[in-house]
């Protein structure tokens, strides 16, 4: 509308205003009705063509899904009665004291109170749960439709690994490999590898997998595998021809195992090399000693392996970014581990990429649904609650555990029904892995964009009069962007 016209020049409140209006509830009854019908009896005509793209483009990206009464409410009834018991074992407890012993009946009391206490905030959040439910075709619709640029929000990735005899080199690879394959746009897509540990291992290791992602990529995208972790996918006991009507699947899924294999030998022939360590360490292709023989003082090293300006795969398409970080480490300093790590990733990716959302695994984590940052992004990028949601915690699952599970390593009740629960209430916590933050939230405010490294056309370049005044602003601008990295 144009602000200078009088409304009622666009018909606001006449007769064909009103028609219109009723047209379109009635359209968007038949709609409803045809959605609860299952679409069998919908008859829409010409004009209804575009309506249910329309309609569903301007959704909600993601709905809270309850629990049945039926599951819940027998559970709440438990609860009561255990907390009618509660109060009349304390009644009795209170009212029949021990005298010939009260110094221990009275820390008896205090203890089981406290006991207690936890066991009532424990039930607090499993009182409301919650189940989500994401709609990415309606995230699509708004944000990646087909045939035009995407603009879904760029995300960057962050690994952290220490001590590669710990983590396994592969193990990292594998989880590097799974990121760089997920099903997202590679422009908005990056991986940051923290090596806290300075080790020449996890160089090489990353440099043998970003090779490799140049084979693994392609294929996973072109046969829509899952997951898309090489190790997991190929010890599948599944039939893996179900579903693949695409002729050349066998044959190149036989090439990438003989591929992997390959690669699996090559990092173990890293890893061999790497358990002698010379006696006046290790050394780089150059002949310069590497950098981090001394774990507890080494200047700060970033290596780009995979980005716009190369890197392509084996079919000549871009790859995401794939980036090694290895922060500085001096004497005296307390560099607080994991936390000063993150801390690190998010001062370095502030730099090069600057993507509005951050997504945080370790190293023997892997992606194990390529559409998992586009479910984040149902959340984050809804128009209505988006603004609100400060973090997306996912849950864990675990491999190569019993059937069974006797010993309740996969943790199924407190991500399927505490972490549920605490969500019905306020949210989930933060468990330290497979969450994905906003940036204005660890920031605290909308941080502004990077600017551009200075250069020689920089605006107070007419001020600097001399030849040596000129080195010296260099100097000056190149020092600020060195702590910046650091």
């Amino acid at each position: 509308m144009d602000p200078s016209k009088d409304i009622g020049s666009y018909g606001y409140g006449s007769v064909a205003w009103k028609e219109r209006m009723e047209s379109w509830k009635q359209k968007q009854e038949r709609l409803h009705q045809a959605r609860n019908d299952g679409g069998k009896d919908w008859n829409g005509d010409g004009d209804d063509a575009d309506l249910p793209l329309m309609d569903e483009a301007r959704q909600p990206l993601s709905r809270k899904v309850p629990i049945p009464s039926s599951l819940i409410n027998p559970y709440r009834m438990i609860i009561v009665i255990r907390l009618v018991i509660v109060c009349l074992f304390f009644h009795y407890r209170v009212m029949h004291p021990v005298h010939d012993a009260f110094v221990l009946w009275l820390i008896s009391v205090i203890c089981e109170i406290w006991f207690a206490m936890s066991w009532i905030l424990d039930q607090f959040p499993k009182w409301f749960p919650i189940e989500r439910e994401t709609y990415l075709d309606r995230l699509t619709l708004r944000f990646d439709k087909e045939g035009q640029p995407s603009q879904l929000a760029p995300v960057d990735f962050f690994v952290s690994t220490v001590d590669p005899a710990k983590e396994p080199p592969l193990v990292t690879a594998n989880t590097i490999l799974s990121i760089l394959a997920v099903d997202y746009p590679v422009d908005k897509l990056s991986c940051y590898v923290s090596d806290d540990g300075a080790a020449m291992l996890t160089f090489e290791g990353l440099s043998e997998t970003s090779e490799f992602a140049k084979k693994w990529v392609p294929f996973c995208k072109k046969y829509s595998i899952e997951p898309r972790a090489p190790e997991w996918y190929f010890q599948q006991k599944i039939d893996y021809l179900k579903d693949k009507v695409v002729p050349n699947f066998v044959r190149d899924r036989r090439a990438m195992k003989r591929e992997y294999e390959e690669f699996k030998i090559r990092i173990n022939a890293l890893v061999a090399k790497a358990q002698k360590v010379p006696e006046e360490g290790w050394t780089m292709q150059d002949g310069t000693p590497w950098p981090g023989n001394n774990v507890r003082d080494h200047p700060g090293m970033i290596q780009v392996f995979l980005g716009q300006s190369g890197g392509l795969d084996v079919e000549g398409n871009e790859l995401p970014r794939l980036v090694y970080v290895s922060r500085e480490k001096r004497p005296g300093y307390n560099h607080h581990k994991k936390a000063g790590a993150m801390n690190a990733l998010v001062r370095v990716s502030a730099v090069l990429t600057n993507a509005p959302y951050m997504l945080n695994l370790d190293c023997d984590h892997y992606v194990n649904n390529s559409k998992a940052v586009k479910e984040a992004m149902c959340f984050m990028m809804d128009p209505l609650v988006g603004k609100k949601v400060c973090y997306v915690q996912f849950p864990q699952r675990f491999d190569s555990i019993d059937r069974h599970d006797r010993y309740a390593n996969k943790n199924v009740v407190f991500f399927d029904i505490n972490m549920k629960g605490l969500d019905g209430i306020q949210g989930p916590i933060y468990v330290g892995t497979g969450c994905v933050f906003r940036r204005q939230a660890l920031y605290g405010y909308d941080a502004p964009k990077t600017k551009k490294p200075p250069s020689r056309t920089c605006n107070c370049w007419p001020k600097c009069f001399s030849r040596r005044k000129k080195i010296n602003h260099l100097r000056m601008h190149s020092v600020k962007l060195t702590k910046q990295l650091s």
